[in-house]
């Protein structure tokens, strides 16, 4: 749109799609030929196989896709829930008040995933609050590390609803709840859905604050990945990582229809 000659955007065109190949498409296509490889000596595989991804949903790797979904899910839902409290409740505060409590809420998304990592796993490792070594504090780690995103997807959608809306249903003699439920809500529910897709999908991928605190059991398939990685099990690896991928486009994918729907209506 800002360039208008025809052979100025083919120009723009010729440069940006190698380019996106080569930063974005290239790093995919090897992950995905590393998937399916059984040896790999030259610069393209030598022998294809699947067996790869037979393994994965044989061994454990199964159960780490289903814990990263289950964490992603309740974490992303708990942080909707509260960043959308928390933006409704900060709405029609004064503005410097407002910013103060902006930037407190921000705050978890400027500090390391490591770091939070480690303060969790500092704060939760003595009575009364022995939570190390349990699946909670893993939860609690992804909610921290997304709840911010959260926050500021919604907020920013509060600030683009038509207020009028909100004050015809009030001179109509809505009460505040009948209005949130029925007016403010259904109007913010795009924004819900992307507040959700956003935080589900950094939880599916997230891995510093969760190699720091995961139990035993409930490894998620980030972490996963970067053992086998570690290991030299690359092709493993990879295969995992496709699946973690696929997972997570397939779910985005639903949100996304969802949202289309809300709109539609």
């Amino acid at each position: 749109m800002l360039i208008w000659s025809k052979s100025g955007r083919l120009l723009v065109w010729a440069f940006v799609v190698p380019l996106f190949a080569i930063v974005y498409g290239l790093p995919i296509a090897v992950i995905a030929l590393a998937s399916i490889s059984g040896q790999w000596n030259d610069i393209l595989p030598s022998k294809l196989t699947l067996m790869h991804y037979a393994n994965a949903f044989r061994s454990d790797s199964f159960d780490s896709l289903k814990a990263s979904i289950i964490t992603g899910a309740i974490a992303s839902v708990a942080a909707l829930v509260s960043g959308t409290w928390a933006a409704l409740a900060l709405r029609k505060m004064k503005p410097l008040r407002k910013r103060a409590l902006d930037l407190i809420f921000f705050v978890p998304s400027a500090v390391p995933s490591v770091s939070i990592g480690l303060g969790l796993l500092v704060a939760f490792s003595q009575p009364p609050l022995l939570l190390n070594g349990t699946r909670m504090i893993v939860l609690i780690a992804h909610f921290v590390l997304i709840s911010a995103f959260t926050y500021g997807n919604v907020s920013a959608g509060l600030a683009r609803l038509p207020i009028e809306c909100e004050q015809i249903a009030e001179s109509l003699g809505a009460r505040p709840f009948y209005r949130l439920r029925r007016v403010t809500l259904p109007l913010l529910m795009p924004y819900l859905v992307a507040a959700f897709s956003l935080s589900f999908a950094m939880s599916m991928g997230e891995l510093g604050a969760t190699v720091m605190v995961y139990p035993p059991g409930w490894v998620t398939l980030p972490v996963n990945i970067f053992a086998l990685s570690d290991r030299g099990a690359i092709f493993d690896a990879a295969t995992l990582t496709m699946i973690l991928g696929v997972a997570t486009l397939i779910v985005l994918w639903g949100l996304s229809r969802l949202s289309n729907r809300s709109v539609l209506r």
